[in-house]
């Protein structure tokens, strides 16, 4: 089983980036967040002549015609990817796909308080997927956070705050995509409402 691997991006697409490791290529299926980080660490340093290296946690899927490899910077993103597709139903490209538009921590929080009413606001998933998640996965939410990386102070990680930013950034003018999208850029660390519409602003001034 190959959980972890460690080399230079030699390449990067916005669904997959490949890593190098022992002059083997292998193609990683990422978020698009992190393929987008890890091409521009690719881009800032290939004119090194010892590119900077990386740490991918992940999870090999194994199936009758192919060996998929899914791969994140954190052991926390992988622990809940690794969550999501015990669910039935759920295979790792939807989990991948629900992790494109939800962060994890919006995903524990809507767990954690048994509400999937914000999840479906902030992260636009459908009401039925986002009510199977919580319902689902409720239960686990305890065992990760004994037995892995993942763990939280707090189950709720105050969605509310952030779904009032995707409004006023709505009501500004910008799409329910676009203002998903710079506020998963915002820095986690902050959580005043009008602090993250500052911050998204300046995001999506770019």
């Amino acid at each position: 089983m190959i959980s972890k691997l460690t080399g230079p991006i030699t390449y990067s697409k916005s669904k997959y980036v490949i890593i190098d490791v022992g002059d083997i290529g292998y193609k990683v299926h990422t978020t698009a967040d992190t393929a987008f980080g890890l091409g521009e660490i690719m881009t800032k340093k290939k004119s090194e002549a010892v590119p900077q290296s990386v740490t991918l946690w992940t999870h090999l899927a194994v199936r009758d015609d192919a060996l998929d490899l899914y791969g994140f910077t954190s052991r926390e993103e992988l622990d809940f990817f690794e969550l999501l597709i015990t669910i039935s139903g759920i295979g790792p490209k939807t989990a991948l796909g629900i992790l494109n538009v939800a962060s994890i921590e919006a995903l524990d929080s809507a767990i954690r308080s048994n509400d999937a009413t914000h999840l479906v606001k902030v992260a636009g998933l459908g009401r039925k997927i986002a009510e199977k998640i919580v319902r689902e996965l409720q239960d686990k939410m305890n065992d990760v956070a004994e037995d892995s990386a993942y763990s939280r102070k707090s189950g709720t990680m105050d969605m509310r705050n952030e779904s009032d930013a995707l409004e006023a950034l709505k009501s500004l003018g910008y799409s329910h995509s676009e203002a998903r999208t710079a506020l998963r850029e915002v820095d986690k660390k902050i959580k005043d409402t009008g602090a993250k519409v500052k911050e998204a602003l300046k995001i999506l001034g770019k």
